[in-house]
């Protein structure tokens, strides 16, 4: 073994202790970036795999009822691949053993075969056979939540007809990756599930012989879309057609983005703090090893080793611990990416999840890692490629030693010794104290990223489920009824108050800008369903014009006084101009609301609605919901406790994981730039140190000089690491909205706490380390003069 490589082991075992530390910075972001691309790789190759394989449809479009007929006209459109049509529906179940209401969305399949367009997977069994009435395929998200397989029954009411279905196969579809109720914020896989049958029964069953009332798309490479869907529009409009989607607003595609957007965010901001901190510890560490080596460093020239020798000699000292953070930080990444993979199989619906780490996203952790590593030490590595050996074995110059301000202002008094070593100390070194300030400052800014978002997630419940939707029940019908039915609702027994709402889609428009939602109806003076300002208060809802939610107004650029384009998609599809009356604040959809008498003159109809809201006294809730289950015209019933759990049990996972990961990576962000400063100070200030134990400082007072400026440095970091923690979740926030959710921006008292509270834990860690060196301090070895 050469004689560098012995030198280079060992003063990586002397220092063993700040390489491990910023091993663990540069692994942690290595892991971060890793986890978040091999999560990404695996969401988008699957999901681009299993659309090809399941030739997911390109444009969805509703309608009432049109005959078979139609769908030579709709293939004849320029930019029309494929047409499939279908029958669905919705229908109520009820599963064996289980109290709560379900429901189900049907979806025909062509008699005894599999479905041209958004083909299914099946997991176990088979597709139903032709000619064989009461067999279903049913959602594998579903089947699990209440263990059922082939061979097993449920009963629905289809239609207001009571059907018992055997349960043939399960299977998974491109169209419900993301299986949620339409309405609902979260999905809830025990009361939603999707089933498929044979076309014949669908269309007896809903009267729909000969005819469709669903149609799905695939288009050819050269189609526009926009185009497509007006053409399609036009052809379905006397058909009661809603407004044709392309893939990029179906609702399964669209949360599956999103959460694509989150792992985006994750890859570009964290690594880079992480990176960023690692390149200055290395630099600080280098810098100090070369300037504590001159002789060392002349010493080598003088024997004949080369400039360039020299400089490989300490570039390998600096690669070795960014390989071994980048081993590390690989490893930790994969861990973590299939702990993350892991909760998106159970939270996307996959037939498979291509989990691997891709030759591309490797290369990218190591030229990350790399860069990192280079442009940290460059500077002190050239410096002692450049030294000269005379220069070098001349000790270096001195520093300059100047009053410091508090000094010059004649306030020197006020401040014991020790405490003006550490002052001017400080002063004379402001950059290396800055950068210390600015890498400890980053933990603190990523431990409250992690720390706010479980704050979030309470906040948003909070809203949503406490202040905004005060009901126990929300009960919907299949389709507009009359208002009799509030009365009948009201006369059961346990209902405290009974509060009516309409939903009708539409799209809103105002310019160029449009956007597809559904108007609330809501009464007048409902309080189970409240809409907020942007304080949380209640708004009471206006007698004339909409109340648009904060993210529908900032899509449609709309201000109060406004006026809005609002074109119904069902009834008469009328076209109303309607005044915006005011700005309301909500963190999930893009709703607009009015008054429930508004709303059906608009609609130029009478008293009707499409859901009523329920308040319940104290154990009557089960039997209320048992009651609905059998009523036909009932098509769901929402228990908003049920809700809540469904939320924690879903999105909230992802999101709490996410937090939990960052949370633990910042933290060896904490410790290892407060661990590094302590060492590096002691390792430049043990012969000063030394030199006042002899002059008749105590222990006590040498621990307080040295631990003294640490705990200055750590204070002055907290300010600035509360700033940039607050700019990173204000970046995480405006990332990631959209019309489907927004994450509040809520930094509560506690989410500080906690931060200071980690990197205080990890000074004082670093400081008894440190001490207790100090303590063992060799006064006469460390004031031998270098010769």
């Amino acid at each position: 073994m050469r004689p560098l490589h012995l030198k280079l082991l060992r003063e990586l075992w002397q220092t063993r202790g700040q390489v491990l530390a910023i091993a663990a910075v540069i692994a942690g972001g290595v892991a971060t970036l890793i986890m978040a691309l091999t999560s990404f790789d695996a969401l988008t190759l699957t999901r681009d795999a299993y659309y090809r394989e399941a030739h997911f449809a390109e444009v969805f479009a509703s309608l009432k009822r049109a005959p078979e007929a139609l769908r030579q006209a709709i293939e004849s459109i320029p930019g029309v691949q494929q047409v499939e049509t279908r029958v669905v529906g919705s229908a109520n179940l009820a599963v064996p053993g289980f109290a709560d209401p379900a429901t189900a969305i049907l979806v025909s399949l062509p008699d005894g075969r599999n479905a041209e367009l958004n083909r299914l997977y099946l997991r176990a069994g088979r597709l139903p056979a032709a000619g064989r009435a009461g067999e279903a395929v049913l959602g594998e998200a579903f089947a699990e939540a209440h263990h059922l397989h082939p061979g097993d029954h449920l009963t629905a009411i289809i239609h207001g007809r009571r059907q018992d279905l055997e349960i043939v196969g399960i299977a998974l579809s491109p169209e419900y990756i993301y299986q949620i109720r339409p309405g609902d914020l979260f999905p809830d896989f025990e009361r939603y599930g999707v089933l498929w049958m044979n076309r014949s029964q669908l269309a007896q069953a809903f009267d729909l012989g000969g005819a469709f009332n669903d149609v799905v798309l695939t288009l050819t490479r050269d189609a526009r879309p926009a185009e497509v869907i007006d053409r399609l529009d036009a052809l379905l409009a006397r058909y009661g057609g809603s407004r044709a989607i392309t893939r990029e607003d179906q609702i399964s595609h669209r949360y599956l983005q999103v959460e694509l957007t989150q792992l985006g965010t994750m890859a570009r901001v964290f690594p880079t703090i992480f990176l960023g901190v690692a390149a200055f510890l290395l630099n600080v560490v280098v810098t100090r090893l070369v300037g504590m080596q001159r002789d060392q460093i002349a010493i080598l020239k003088a024997f004949g080793y080369r400039d360039w020798q020299v400089g490989v000699h300490y570039g390998q000292w600096v690669s070795l611990i960014v390989a071994l953070g980048l081993v590390l930080g690989l490893l930790a990444g994969l861990w973590l990416g299939d702990l993350m993979t892991a909760i998106y199989r159970d939270f996307f619906r996959f037939p498979y999840l291509t989990y691997r780490l891709q030759p591309r996203t490797f290369a990218i952790g190591v030229l990350v890692t790399a860069a990192a590593g280079l442009i940290g030490t460059f500077t002190a590595l050239r410096r002692a490629v450049r030294l000269p050996p005379a220069e070098a074995m001349r000790p270096e110059p001195p520093p300059v030693f100047r009053p410091t301000v508090l000094e010059r202002l004649g306030l020197e008094r006020l401040f014991t010794q020790p405490t003006r070593i550490i002052l001017r100390n400080l002063e004379r070194q402001p950059v290396k104290a800055l950068l210390s300030v600015v890498g400890i400052a980053m933990a603190v800014g990523i431990l409250m990223v992690g720390r706010f978002q479980e704050g979030a997630v309470d906040f948003l419940i909070k809203v949503g489920f406490e202040l905004a939707q005060r009901d126990d029940l929300t009960v919907t019908f299949v389709e507009p009824t009359s208002y009799r039915a509030v009365h009948a609702i009201a006369a059961l027994p346990g209902v405290d108050r009974v509060e009516p709402f309409r939903s009708a889609p539409v799209v809103l428009r105002r310019g160029t800008a449009s956007y597809r939602t559904a108007l609330q109806g809501l009464a007048a003076d409902g309080t189970l369903r409240r809409v907020l300002d942007d304080r949380l208060r209640r708004v009471e809802l206006p007698a004339e014009g909409l109340l648009l939610n904060d993210f529908l107004a900032t899509t449609l650029r709309a201000r109060p006084g406004d006026r809005i384009s609002v074109e119904f998609l069902e009834g008469r599809r009328q076209r109303r101009e309607v005044p915006v009356a005011g700005i309301v604040r909500e963190f999930t959809g893009a709703t607009a609301y009015l008054r429930l008498d508004t709303l059906n003159r608009l609609l130029l109809e009478g008293e009707a609605i499409t859901g009523v809201l329920l308040a319940v006294e104290p154990g009557y809730r089960q039997s209320l919901i048992a009651a609905f289950k059998d009523v036909p015209r009932v098509v769901g019933v929402t228990d908003r406790l049920k809700a809540i759990q469904s939320f924690y049990d879903s999105l909230a996972n992802i999101v709490l994981t996410q937090a939990f990961i960052a949370t633990l990576l910042a933290g060896s962000i904490a410790f290892g730039v407060v661990y590094n400063s302590a060492r590096v100070a002691f390792a430049e200030r043990s012969r000063e140190l030394a030199s006042l134990r002899i002059l008749g400082f105590t222990r006590a007072e040498i621990a307080y000089i040295l631990l003294g400026e640490l705990a200055l440095i750590t204070l002055a970091a907290l300010p600035l690491g509360f700033l940039v923690g607050l700019g990173l979740t204000r970046y995480l926030v405006q990332s990631v909205q959209s019309d489907l959710y927004r994450i509040p921006l809520v930094v509560e008292p506690k989410v500080f706490a906690f931060a200071a509270s980690v990197v205080l834990v990890s000074a004082l860690l670093s400081g008894a380390i440190v001490a207790r060196q100090l303590y063992r301090l060799d006064l006469i070895a460390v004031l031998k003069t270098r010769e």
